[in-house]
């Protein structure tokens, strides 16, 4: 999977990158964006760490923004898994509770007591800013929700097969208590090594990045 995985880097590489704050108006209404993050490299380039899209029509942008702005880490599991990690390296027994998920109000009567919910707000807060200082993005536009959900899975599965893809000793997803996670080197616990690109996803990718 190098090669592929090599072109993928260098296509993706090339496009123009947002970091904190970014400007929502350049980022278009659907499509799929590519984390890197500081001190990580690949292929003589930026590491992709983390590849996402969305499912609603036209929410790229609110997703984006529940990743770097909603400091809420049950809407967002790339938040979540952040937290994990910081957490677990500080070896911070809140890490068991930090896996609850408020989400719905069943949830929130059974646990609300047994949450510092001050504590937690400053864990979010470590995470905002671990984030904002440390990942930037860039972004294609990709119109259906089938094609995003493909390219997605494929991008996934070729970044998580390639044996040249390393994390470095200081990466953060090191210290995940999230397998998946320290396995692959990706932020990402899904579409981990499923059915790969070939040349011709590859040359599609291309296409829709040059527009």
């Amino acid at each position: 999977m190098s090669t592929e995985c090599t072109e993928i880097h260098k296509i993706t590489n090339s496009i123009g990158r947002h970091g904190f704050p970014f400007d929502e108006t350049r980022i278009p209404l659907n499509g799929i964006y590519i984390l890197f993050q500081k001190g990580e490299k690949a292929h003589g380039q930026d590491r992709i760490v983390r590849i996402g899209t969305h499912t609603g029509d036209h929410q790229l942008r609110p997703r984006l923004k529940q990743h770097f702005l909603s400091e809420n880490k049950d809407r967002s599991i790339f938040r979540k898994n952040i937290g994990r990690a910081l957490l677990k390296k500080q070896n911070d027994p809140f890490l068991q509770l930090w896996e609850l998920d408020l989400t719905t109000r069943k949830a929130k009567d059974n646990y609300s007591q047994q949450i510092d919910f001050d504590y937690q707000q400053k864990i979010e807060s470590q995470v905002s800013k671990y984030i904002r200082d440390n990942f930037s993005f860039g972004v294609f536009e990709v119109a259906s929700k089938e094609e995003r959900l493909e390219i997605e899975s494929k991008l996934i599965s070729t970044v998580s097969w390639c044996d040249e893809c390393k994390p470095s000793s200081a990466w953060l997803g090191n210290s995940s208590p999230k397998e998946k996670v320290v396995q692959s080197g990706l932020w990402l616990v899904n579409e981990l090594y499923k059915t790969p690109c070939n040349a011709s996803d590859i040359e599609h990718l291309s296409r829709l990045i040059d527009g």
